[in-house]
């Protein structure tokens, strides 16, 4: 049965939501076909192959299911995330798509096998995402019975970061020991680790916020959380460096931690919280750094990586060149230089895209990447449900971190990490781990949207989901 769809002053029509959601989603299947075939000419193709046509097909078939898993099981869920999350999809695809020209070209250069496209793998991934998407929607009906399995949450998410490291499956691949590998499939637990233990720090800290709120003491005129109630924030401060010490990864450590401390903040309102999280913060980061090798190699490298550039920091500078040669403007789809990069279609495709697009279209990527986080946030101000904002909340700051860290280190403001671009990147478990984390956005906006029951009047029903 369809939603209600009265009308209200000052209120939206549901017809109006989900033509704007399918708007959007033909705007940026439009945009993403441009730049593909913008990318194919300039690769020197006189036409294009059946191959990208049903590239193609299936990129507007997989769109269309997600629209329609959207109206059928969450059909009050804002209209704008799942486009912006779908055209950075594609616009990902098509980058990977041009590395692997770069990638064929150099082999028969070479003479070498040309190499297995790395976007076949990628677009069947994508279509894992959207399912997972849909699938998302039938399992989680309501956000709020996720609250039940807080400390299940913690320890599945434990046992995620851990399982890189036990013997057998455990993977190490540049250094950082994030994977495991099973018959042959390679994933990175940790992705799905930042979803479970988001969800234990909402459940947690619904029933814990009042007394991390109590204030005590003050310092220097700052309220400071009771020393019995550190115990979360000492936990993410170890999980931290547990991290970076047998797994070798300094981005998902910053992740975690941003993670912990943002939510504290946001359930108690207590800034001692923020204060106490940068204090530990720095002196993690001098730990690390005196205790760690890796670590220390990182810094040295992001101080002066025209130093190592013949070696260790030949990725960053390589990094900085293609950013340059790019400029404002960028040299177009097809026509830089981006395969000069070590793993430019995964760690450091937002340089891929800086030359090609130049500082204009990596801003344009970037606002693409605030919108998203911003109807997150936005998702989790009109949540009703104290979990469930916190959730909404959590899951938005992730993204906002991982973009934080990802863009930092393309561009030297910060130490590269291991981590990778949401949806852009090629990799798979990190990909299904973002759509994952659409899903339950969308759904906790489908919740916090639905007219009230107790509403007497159709006009009243849709005039509380346009207040929210």
């Amino acid at each position: 049965m369809s939603p209600p769809q009265a009308t209200g002053a000052g209120t939206v029509r549901q017809p109006t939501r989900r033509n704007t959601e399918l708007g959007l989603l033909i705007l940026g299947f439009a945009i993403g076909t441009y730049a593909l075939f913008n990318t194919t000419w300039a690769t020197g193709s006189t036409g294009v192959s059946s191959e990208l046509w049903i590239a193609l097909a299936v990129l507007s078939i997989v769109g269309v299911l997600g629209h329609l898993a959207v109206r059928r099981w969450a059909p009050y869920a804002e209209p704008i995330m799942l486009p912006t999350a779908y055209l950075l999809n594609f616009l990902g695809l098509v980058m990977i798509y041009r590395l692997d020209i770069a990638e064929a070209q150099r082999a028969s250069e070479n003479g070498s096998p040309e190499p297995t496209p790395a976007v076949q793998g990628q677009l069947m991934w994508t279509i894992v995402g959207i399912l997972l998407l849909a699938l998302t929607f039938i399992v989680v009906k309501d956000h709020r019975k996720l609250q039940r399995y807080t400390y299940i949450s913690l320890v599945l998410g434990v046992i995620l970061l851990l399982l890189p490291l036990a013997p057998g499956i455990g993977k190490t691949i540049n250094g950082a020991t994030l994977w495991i590998s099973i018959g042959g499939l390679t994933f990175q637990p940790a992705e799905l680790a930042k979803i479970v233990l988001t969800v234990f720090l909402a459940g947690y800290l619904v029933t814990k916020k009042e007394s991390l709120a109590i204030v005590r003491t003050r310092v220097l005129g700052i309220p400071m959380p009771r020393p019995r109630d550190l115990g979360p924030l000492l936990l993410g401060w170890l999980l931290a460096l547990a991290v970076i010490a047998f797994e070798q990864e300094i981005g998902t450590a910053v992740i975690f931690f941003g993670l912990f401390i943002t939510l504290l903040y946001i359930a108690t309102q207590r800034r001692g919280w923020l204060i106490l999280g940068l204090a530990l913060a720095i002196l993690g980061t001098v730990l690390a750094y005196v205790a760690f090798a890796h670590v220390r190699t990182r810094f040295e490298i992001w101080l002066d990586p025209f130093q190592y550039a013949s070696d260790q920091g030949y990725q960053i500078v390589q990094s900085l060149y293609g950013l340059a040669n790019g400029g404002v403007l960028g040299t177009g789809w097809g026509q830089g230089y981006p395969q000069l990069v070590p793993f430019a279609n995964s760690d450091f495709i937002l340089a891929s895209f800086g030359e090609e697009l130049g500082l204009t279209g990596l801003m344009a990527i970037l606002l693409l990447f605030a919108i998203l986080v911003e109807r997150g946030y936005r998702t989790a101000v009109a949540c009703r449900d104290v979990f469930g904002r916190l959730l909404a909340a959590g899951l938005a700051t992730v993204f906002a971190l991982q973009i934080f860290v990802v863009a930092g280190g393309v561009t030297k403001l910060i130490p590269m990490t291991g981590l990778t671009t949401p949806f852009m990147s090629a990799g798979g478990s990190a990909l299904i781990a973002n759509w994952l984390m659409v899903g339950l956005l969308l759904r906790i906006s489908d919740v916090t949207r639905r007219p009230d029951p107790l509403v007497s009047s159709p006009d009243d029903q849709l005039t509380s989901v346009a207040r929210l």
